[in-house]
């Protein structure tokens, strides 16, 4: 049955009711309000009735269609509801081009019924739109060129101009105003808008900056510590970014800050297998001294410093005797200091532990002296990129080598405790008793 027959089929139904209706004595009054009512009852539940069915068949299709294809598409179509939203389409154009007839006997309100459904269709092309582009931006999130992209930003964009140009229309359509007519009467309050979208303008263009200089992806670990965030980005979407923090905590942080601020992103650290260990050990300046031949002697035991003590004992006789240098005082001359050892030392276990990567850099340096003693900085590569196994090798390296440093007459600066304080009060009390 074509369009242009739908009302004439609807008018003979409703010419039989009316006379149905008068040949019971019904008033003609209030036959025109029973025909309105069975008329809307009516075709609303044929159009309900048909919606059902070609959202059925639509199903159908669907699934018939996933089954000959690789891609998720059609699932993500499915999930979305865009067989729903397309199933009443035909249902809502009948109902449309029945207005004249249902509401033939009250003709003053075919208009607001023609808005009303307007509003409708509006609703439903913005729904469909959406929920295909929805669809399609959860296909993309499943291909690795896509992996960690802010594309929920795009989509909210997106999204945002759709309900624009649907308030638009709908705006257009009650007060019979072009929508060009409108756009360049809001030209003037441009000021406002700007304002007012301030926020997701600069969350848009951050998303854009972000995506085009490939800064942060979904998975990546970040620390923003303006805003107290360290943790993996488990969101990227218009205004913000969605950090889960390794306490179990959620920091929102908004997206053009990740423009306009600094922060880190440890996403290469982690691609390249290896952790950076930088961390130093205060030696107390009093305590640095030459070492004497009974010492070196004793050093020698230590094994993985024999072969050095050895060679750097050579060279330095060497040295003094080719120069004639008076070793009557320690100051002449080259000589071994504990603390050059124990660097040394340093080094040397270093190299022989199985979880540092032997292929990237590793030394032991000395920073600059300061009122807390002379700082010995190991600084090497953990193999184990991952918060657990890092925080271990680390720990097991400086327990060892904290707990050798008492082996070459050194010393470990820590400030006075509380006891150190009441130990020096109660010696001065004696010596002044």
């Amino acid at each position: 049955m074509k369009d242009d027959e739908l009302p004439l089929f609807y008018d003979v139904l409703v010419t039989g009711l009316h006379d149905l209706l008068a040949s019971w004595g019904v008033p003609p009054a209030s036959i025109q309000w029973v025909a309105v009512i069975a008329g809307v009852l009516l075709v609303a539940g044929a159009m309900v009735l048909l919606a059902h069915v070609l959202t059925w068949l639509l199903h159908a299709l669907l699934r018939k269609v996933s089954i000959t294809t690789d891609s998720r598409f059609d699932d993500n179509l499915v999930l979305e509801g865009t067989p729903r939203y397309v199933g009443r389409i035909i249902p809502l154009s009948l109902a449309y081009n029945l207005i004249p007839s249902v509401l033939a006997d009250f003709p003053q309100a075919i208009r607001p019924a023609e808005l009303l459904f307007f509003l409708f269709f509006v609703v439903l092309a913005v729904r469909i739109v959406r929920s295909v582009m929805r669809a399609g931006i959860d296909t993309l999130k499943d291909l690795e060129n896509f992996k960690g992209k802010p594309l929920d930003s795009y989509a909210q964009v997106f999204s945002l101009i759709l309900y624009l140009f649907g308030g638009l229309a709908i705006f257009s359509q009650l007060t019979g105003q072009s929508i060009l007519a409108f756009l360049a009467t809001m030209g003037a309050a441009s000021a406002v808008l700007l304002l007012v979208f301030k926020d997701t303008l600069l969350g848009f263009v951050a998303s854009v900056q972000i995506s085009a200089n490939d800064m942060v992806h979904i998975g990546d670990w970040i620390a923003v510590p303006k805003y107290g965030a360290d943790g993996e980005v488990s969101e990227i979407n218009l205004t913000t970014v969605k950090v889960t923090n390794f306490d179990k905590t959620v920091t929102m942080v908004p997206t053009y800050a990740l423009i306009a601020d600094s922060f880190q992103n440890f996403r290469s650290m982690q691609r390249s297998g290896a952790r950076r260990i930088k961390r130093s050990i205060r030696i107390k300046m009093s305590s640095i001294r030459h070492l004497t031949a009974e010492e070196l002697e004793r050093l020698k035991r230590v094994e993985l410093l024999r072969d050095h003590i050895t060679a750097a004992q050579q060279e330095i006789a060497d040295h003094n005797t080719s120069r004639g240098v008076d070793k009557a005082l320690a100051v002449n001359g080259r000589n071994l200091t504990n603390v050059g050892l124990f660097r040394k030392y340093m080094e040397l276990y270093v190299l022989q532990s199985p979880g540092v990567r032997q292929d990237l850099e590793r030394t032991v340096r000395q920073l600059q002296p300061d009122q807390h003693g002379l700082p010995l900085e190991l600084y090497c590569f953990s193999s184990d990129v991952k918060f657990l196994g890092y925080e271990q090798l680390q720990a097991d390296l400086f327990d060892h080598l904290l707990a050798a440093v008492p082996t070459f007459g050194l010393e470990v600066f820590e400030a006075p405790a509380s006891d150190d304080l009441r130990a020096i009060a109660k010696d001065l009390s004696l010596r002044n008793a």
